[in-house]
């Protein structure tokens, strides 16, 4: 099928459903799973009922006209409808497409153009943001014309190769290309993550992530299908309610970004430390964590978050180990399934301790992006893909990231990787968030400036630019601070650098 879309020919592995089994038909009278909506209206759910549900709703798709390779789009916030269009779409060969709850007119024309689903399914509230020459489709109306339809199973043949979603990148420097992520690909990571982390079935997963970004679908459903825990599904995060959600659920699992572990940080101690106890997996990705939030974590929890890294195009690359040192301010070492080289500009792979290109090899890399033959050309070589991250390898396998590529700074001649600045600036008092970037400079051609935002209170900048004299090069000094009320971000927590860079410096 990989013919079809002119994709990269990828090795096989294994296809879903076989998995999603183990707990759809051999768990089917388990608890799966409770969804606490907006409202505070629960819903509960075996893997059983899951079966059933996902059944209809294929049988419903299918009489809709819907066929193997097709793609439907879902426009939604975290609802169990997610998960029965997902399972669906897996049963009946569909491409899923996730699109961001918080895209608007320009991101949603663009995405729907490229991908031409046959439908987008949406709710009430956020179809009038769809454009009007596309077709929509009511969730709540197609659940409850899906209720009417026979609950057996309609599926079709797949293998690790058939397409299982077109997920586009978060778009922080350009438009989003769509990368074709394969059953195999999915598989692959879960199986890895749930072996790795020690996933079973006596787990219990508090969700907050949402279900449109890979970190929510790829690690969070899939680890959950495949080890037969039980989840609660929250709509979103809400910092406000977080006390209360782990201590009414009291979970063993949780994935977060990193803006949820700085908020996190705000509970009381006596409330972290009964959290800490019972949570054994506290797992950061989809954006750098500070290794200064690392250590208050540990401090106040008694819990040691585990980061690791992925990307969209890739799902899961390199982690903290689980049994081991998870190092603060790296993401850990390669998992099992994947290779990784450090590459410089002449794609040559560079001795440990030097900087360079992170490169990952292994089934867990898609298929290519989505009628991009030049994008996909361009970001593989010899079958490895290159990220755009910039890392560094410690002679014990240790990988710490430095930034985008894009994100390099050069000035005067010298390259200026943000992280270390950034890491450091985080460490000074009154500072909550910071991010360097490289503005135009007529004479160096740019030079480091930092975005900050901070307590008004307890930051003092003199006080803080006198630190950073004493423990940075000149030439990466921030040439100014400026003090921002919130630093952009994706909804999974990414700096937009580019937004910041059109922001013009006071003279």
């Amino acid at each position: 099928m990989l013919e079809v879309f002119g994709l990269l020919a990828k090795p096989t592995f294994m296809s879903l459903l076989p998995l999603f089994d183990l707990s759809l038909i051999a768990r089917a009278t388990r608890p799966a799973l409770e969804f606490v909506g907006g409202d505070g209206r629960r819903s509960a759910f075996t893997f059983g009922d899951l079966e059933n549900r996902s059944n209809r709703l294929a049988h419903l798709l299918r009489a809709r006209g819907t066929k193997a390779g097709d793609r439907v789009a879902f426009f939604l916030q975290n609802r169990v409808e997610v998960i029965d269009l997902w399972l669906a779409g897996a049963k009946l060969g569909l491409i899923i497409v996730p699109i961001n709850v918080l895209y608007r007119e320009r991101e949603l024309t663009h995405i729907l153009r490229d991908a031409e689903p046959t439908a987008v399914v949406t709710s009430c509230d956020l179809a009038p943001l769809i454009p009007t020459d596309v077709v929509v489709w009511d969730v709540d109306a197609l659940v409850a014309e899906a209720a009417a339809q026979p609950a057996t199973r309609n599926a079709v043949p797949a293998d690790a190769d058939t397409p299982m979603a077109l997920i586009y990148t978060s778009g922080t420097t350009g438009a989003s290309k769509g990368a074709v992520l394969t059953q195999g690909n999915f598989a692959t990571n879960a199986l890895t993550l749930v072996t790795a982390w020690d996933i079973t079935a006596a787990d219990r997963y508090l969700a907050t992530l949402p279900l449109f970004h890979v970190h929510g679908l790829a690690n969070g459903l899939h680890c959950w299908l495949f080890s037969g825990c039980h989840m609660r599904l929250l709509e979103r995060f809400e910092h406000a309610k977080a006390a209360e959600w782990f201590e009414d659920y009291r979970p063993t699992v949780f994935f977060g970004v990193p803006a949820m572990f700085i908020r996190l940080l705000e509970l009381s101690p006596v409330v972290a430390r009964q959290i800490g106890a019972r949570l054994r997996l506290a797992v950061s990705g989809s954006a750098p964590l500070p290794a200064e939030v690392h250590e208050k974590f540990r401090q106040l929890y008694g819990s040691v978050i585990l980061e690791r890294y992925g990307m969209t195009e890739t799902l899961m690359n390199i982690g903290n180990p689980y049994a081991g040192e998870r190092r603060p301010g790296t993401v850990g070492l390669p998992l099992a399934h994947v290779a990784v080289r450090i590459c410089d500009e002449a794609n040559a792979a560079v001795p440990d301790g030097t900087t360079g290109e992170v490169w990952v090899k292994g089934p867990n890399v898609c298929s290519g992006y989505w009628r991009r033959p030049e994008a996909t050309a361009a970001a593989w070589s010899e079958g490895w893909f290159r990220t755009g991250d910039i890392g560094v390898r410690a002679v014990d396998g240790y990988i710490t990231l430095q930034g985008r590529r894009s994100d390099l700074i050069i000035s005067g001649g010298f390259n200026i990787y943000p992280r270390e600045i950034e890491e450091l600036i985080l460490e000074q008092p009154g500072v909550r968030e910071a991010t360097v970037v490289g503005v135009a400079d007529p004479v160096r051609g740019e030079v480091p400036v930092a975005y900050v935002v901070v307590d008004a209170a307890t930051f003092d900048e003199a006080a803080t630019v006198a630190r950073l004299r004493t423990q940075l090069a000149s030439f990466k000094q921030p040439r100014a601070f400026v003090r921002v009320a919130a630093i952009p971000r994706t909804a999974l927590g990414k700096v937009q650098k580019h937004l910041l860079k059109s922001t013009p410096l006071a003279p």
